[in-house]
């Protein structure tokens, strides 16, 4: 099985990506015609990028705002101790509108984005963050508007 750091696209599978990156739900069958292959072949090389985790699954881009959830926030946690980051991690995974977390360097140890329905509703978010075991202090910052939120233009400048 191919790892990730041996895995070297070639001009077809470039070209797979390309089509992937512009629409994720277009049919192998129809990226099979535009490229005059078979669909097994699309297929097959899907799997192989699959199995090298190139490609690491689908998802879909949720509207939230329209669900109600428009208030975004970013939070700094500051940890007693770097050993403590998997455990505040993984109590982070247990709160539903922690959307991303990273860990850090510098000021924070950990780094996330939660997404609220309002203001109240992150206030109480941000509480349950506190109380973690391990959590020192966060830092919070507001979103005004998210402009950007893509990979279309990495993924194709990788491509090319």
């Amino acid at each position: 099985m191919n790892t990730p750091e041996s895995f070297e696209l070639d001009n077809l599978d470039k070209k797979i990506l390309s089509f992937l990156n512009k629409d994720a739900r277009m049919p192998y069958t129809e990226i099979a015609k535009k490229l005059e292959v078979s669909p097994g072949t699309i297929h097959v090389r899907m799997k192989k990028m699959e199995s090298a985790q190139v490609i690491k699954g689908a998802s879909l881009n949720i509207n939230y705002e329209m669900l109600g959830y428009n208030f975004i926030a970013y939070i700094g946690i500051m940890m007693s101790k770097a050993q403590e980051s998997f455990h505040i991690i993984e109590r982070l995974k247990e709160i539903p509108e922690v959307t991303v977390a990273h860990l850090a360097t510098g000021k924070f140890g950990v780094f996330c984005k939660i997404r609220c329905k309002s203001t109240g509703h992150a206030k109480e978010v941000l509480y349950k963050i506190n109380s973690i075991d391990g959590v020192v202090n966060t830092e919070t910052m507001i979103s005004l508007e998210e402009c950007i939120n893509s990979n279309v233009n990495l993924i194709q400048s990788i491509i090319d």
